[in-house]
């Protein structure tokens, strides 16, 4: 990519009236706003597609890992997806909690 050196005018600038050099500022203003538009989209293009090109990677190297029948894969069953609904377990009923009793009592207590 060519980089493009800009030389400002410097002679307008300095003949220009204050309507014309604020008409100036807000122009430029204004493109460097719309470049910056743009350098997002490009950004936002380019994390998309190096994303998918990281994936691609991924699938590549997975495909090249010998598969061994003993081996447990890291591949959970259908039923036990993470994104699956909970499945109900079947518990008992719950024990009462048996709570400590205090070990000052009313009569125990001194008055200051």
């Amino acid at each position: 990519m060519a980089t493009q050196r800009v030389t400002p005018p410097w002679n307008y600038l300095h003949e220009a009236s204050d309507t014309s050099l604020e008409s100036f500022e807000l122009s430029r203003l204004n493109h460097a706003a719309n470049l910056r538009k743009e350098i997002a989209a490009l950004l936002e293009q380019w994390i998309e597609v190096t994303a998918e090109a990281f994936l691609a990677r991924w699938v590549r190297e997975d495909r090249k890992l010998p598969s061994q029948p003993g081996q447990e894969s890291d591949i959970l069953p259908q039923g036990e997806l993470p994104f699956a609904p909970p499945q109900m377990i079947n518990v008992g009923p719950r024990q009462p909690v048996r709570r400590l009793r205090s070990r000052i009592r009313t009569g125990d207590r001194t008055s200051a």
